[in-house]
């Protein structure tokens, strides 16, 4: 053998052996789930639930209930990360209940769509924001054309945000955590001077607050009352999504046994928090009528409450706030396909990490690519609204995990045992269930769609198992 390729073996078995690095404390898990969670959608989704809601008290409903649903949820997550303290997450909950298929399936979805499609997605509004906040760096701008595909600034802007991310993530954990926590502490801080000005210097009208339309939601009878709230509730819980990201890094949080659960919880509450306290704000600025007939609600509410000079300022804290969401999707999203390559379920390489940085480098940089990808070409947002459904589907599959493992591992340790049980859990079941099949019904060719991404995994799926046998 030559001494390069002795070298080069050399390299690979020490990737193989080295693992990842407890390196994030109880408050950087917090600080990972509001800056995940706490992206851009909650400054544009609720125009949509308003247009679905026109009244205030059943629009401020919807918001709690997203917030008490996904805590539902949180405890039963809390109990599986505490058991399964490991990269992965919902992966490993899967495998370990029902078997690798099902558990490649969610890998599979998260990396084509869920992940990939959330980086793309949020990169992109990052860059329609920082252009809004620069306008030299205007996303429209046209630079090359190529048939019907233009490349414009804002494809530029997206793809280094996500290559610079993937870069600071591939250095080391250490760094993506301090870049993390400080995207998010400008987020908190950006939000609470937006929030007590609005309230104290806005012009804005309580009147917006009358709890008008109550009554009038049952206009279409109780049935079409249900199907318009689980539209609405598609919206909410697409704001939501990001809680579980703690999940897929657990394989280096310090004491994941206490602080998976404790950050869970207290992630959920004070996103739940802020989400109804910024919804506020923007019935204060103009009623849900005028919400839902804007595209960029927070933008429109800043220009009602103060002037048009307040959209700098707040493009700007919107395009800090995407990038911190964007930061958490990209250093939790590569622990899922690391779990898999770990497993074989999956290119192989995905699963080693890199001797020196103790990072799963090639699964960050297979995520880059593709989420630069989808983000080019524009496809990000029909991988992400066609797959929410399976995404949904999943945190579904592992609250039933946590009743399928009572059984299956009676005697695995549960440093944390779900609060409620078996109640709040089921409840949970039945609930996202009644939404599930309210989907189905109402939005069918986004469940088809979902499907035919999972169907496409399948000659993979089955290339690897025979492999790894």
């Amino acid at each position: 053998m030559s001494a390069g390729a002795a070298d080069l073996e050399t390299n690979v078995n020490a990737s193989s052996r080295t693992t990842l690095v407890r390196g994030m404390s109880p408050n950087d898990a917090v600080l990972l789930i509001v800056g995940g969670v706490v992206a851009s959608a909650i400054f544009l989704t609720p125009s949509d639930v308003a247009a679905a809601l026109p009244s205030p008290v059943w629009f401020f409903a919807a918001w709690i209930a997203g917030g008490l649903v996904s805590l539902m949820a949180g405890f039963a997550f809390a109990e599986l990360g505490a058991m399964f303290p490991e990269a992965g997450g919902q992966y490993v909950y899967l495998r370990e209940a029902f078997g690798d298929f099902f558990a490649f399936q969610y890998g599979w979805l998260m990396f084509v769509a869920g992940a990939g499609g959330g980086i793309a997605s949020i990169a992109v509004a990052f860059a329609k924001f920082f252009g809004k906040a620069f306008p030299a760096l205007a996303s429209e701008r046209v630079l090359a054309t190529l048939g019907r595909w233009h490349l414009t600034t804002g494809d530029i802007v997206a793809v280094s945000a996500i290559l610079l991310l993937t870069y600071v993530n591939v250095r080391g954990l250490r760094p993506a955590v301090i870049l993390q926590n400080t995207a998010t502490w400008l987020k908190y801080a950006a939000l609470a001077v937006f929030i007590i000005f609005g309230f104290i210097f806005g012009k804005g009208s309580w009147s917006n607050f009358a709890p008008a339309g109550v009554t009038e939601a049952f206009g279409s009878g109780f049935y079409g009352f249900m199907s318009v709230l689980g539209v609405a509730f598609i919206a909410v819980f697409w704001t939501y999504d990001g809680w579980v990201y703690v999940s897929w890094v657990a394989g280096e949080v310090k004491q994941p046994e206490r602080s998976i659960p404790r950050s869970l919880v207290l992630g959920i509450a004070i996103v739940t928090v802020l989400y109804v306290v910024m919804n506020a704000v923007y019935v204060y600025a103009m009623p849900l009528a005028d919400m839902a007939k804007e595209g960029t609600l927070a933008e429109a509410a800043a220009i009602r409450l103060f002037s048009p000079a307040a959209a700098f300022w707040l493009s700007l804290v919107i395009a800090v706030s995407t990038l911190g969401g964007c930061s958490s999707n990209v250093l939790a999203g590569a622990r899922i396909s690391y779990a898999m390559g770990r497993d074989a379920l999956f290119f192989r390489r995905m699963g080693e990490v890199h001797p020196r940085f103790r990072t799963p480098a090639i699964a960050l940089i297979a995520q880059g690519i593709w989420s630069s990808a989808i983000a080019v070409t524009g496809t990000y947002d029909q991988l992400f609204t066609y797959t929410m459904f399976g995404l949904v589907l999943s945190y579904v599959a592992c609250v039933i995990a946590m009743f399928a493992l009572r059984r299956k591992q009676p005697n695995t340790p549960r440093p944390y045992k779900c609060f409620g049980y078996p109640w709040i859990p089921a409840a949970y079941v039945l609930l996202i269930g009644g939404w599930i099949v309210n989907t189905i019904l109402e939005r069918p060719r986004e469940v088809y769609a979902c499907l035919a991404v999972m169907a496409i995994g399948l000659p993979g799926y089955f290339y690897w198992k025979r492999a790894r046998t």
